[in-house]
């Protein structure tokens, strides 16, 4: 059979387990599940379209590998695709609306408390759809009370990204950047075009509106790139892309061990 698991471990791999042997899992309240979500579309003319689910299944997978095996974690297999119409004038983007999102989110989160398990990490690797990730992970709460989601992008566990970039690609490296760039020279070098890369930046601007702070306008990437980029990967390197990864995986290691351990505050430990 082909690998489905890809770099998750196969004894850490859900599907790949009977439903019986589901069913007998011991501390499912405990039991970390991990559900990647990506997107694809397009990063640039030196970047492939799966970067977002690239990097989200390799975290996911690699930090399960590093994880100890006294923490039990499971890897359900990537959402694929998801809210990407940002890109939506540009070629290879496939776009699922934010409510085909949200339903999907929704009836693979109930399946996965219908199996027992009330810890659901809902890691997202695409910026283009926190929120809708945010929303879901709320209204499943909501719905099922005893049912922990935590909905985390990719990047926000502690990493060394910052070490290598300017200020300017820091602010406004946004989408197929130094940082992705150099990371994806890590996971899948063979896909990445650097005698391709271009840098580009949105147009400068005055006031309180920016693309991506706290006075916001709901821009689309042609607004702010002709090629489709926001930063520069000038620099990029898989050296430095090894490092990053590295970091990563280290912070979302730390990431489900205290998953594993976490309690709702006010929720007295069982």
């Amino acid at each position: 059979m082909t690998q489905l698991h890809g770099a998750v471990p196969p004894s850490r791999f859900l599907p790949y387990f009977t439903a019986p042997a589901i069913e007998a899992l011991p501390d499912k309240e405990n039991t970390v599940i991990v559900l990647p979500i990506g997107a694809i579309e397009q990063h640039g003319p030196h970047l492939p379209v799966c970067t977002d689910t690239a990097i989200a299944t390799e975290l996911t997978g690699r930090a399960l590998a590093a994880l100890p095996p006294s923490i039990p974690a499971f890897a359900l297999p990537p959402v694929w695709c998801g809210k990407s119409n940002e890109h939506i004038n540009f070629s290879g983007t496939v776009i699922l609306k934010a409510e085909t999102l949200m339903r999907i989110l929704w009836d693979i989160g109930e399946s996965v408390y219908r199996m027992g398990f009330r810890k659901l990490v809902l890691l997202n690797g695409h910026g283009g759809q926190p929120q809708v990730v945010e929303i879901i992970a709320r209204d499943l709460r909501a719905e099922y009370q005893d049912f922990c989601l935590f909905p985390v992008f990719s990047w926000a566990v502690p990493h060394c990204a910052s070490d290598f970039l300017s200020t300017r690609e820091l602010e406004e490296g946004i989408h197929a950047g130094r940082s992705e760039t150099s990371l994806m020279m890590a996971l899948a070098e063979e896909h990445v075009h650097p005698d391709r890369a271009v840098g580009e930046y949105p147009p400068p601007h005055q006031g309180l509106l920016t693309p991506e702070g706290r006075f916001r306008y709901a821009w689309l990437t042609h607004d702010l790139s002709k090629s489709g980029v926001v930063g520069d990967p000038a620099g990029s390197c898989r050296e430095e892309g090894d490092k990053m990864l590295a970091s990563l995986i280290e912070g979302w290691v730390r990431a489900f061990e205290e998953i594993h351990h976490f309690r709702m505050p006010g929720q007295a430990a069982g």
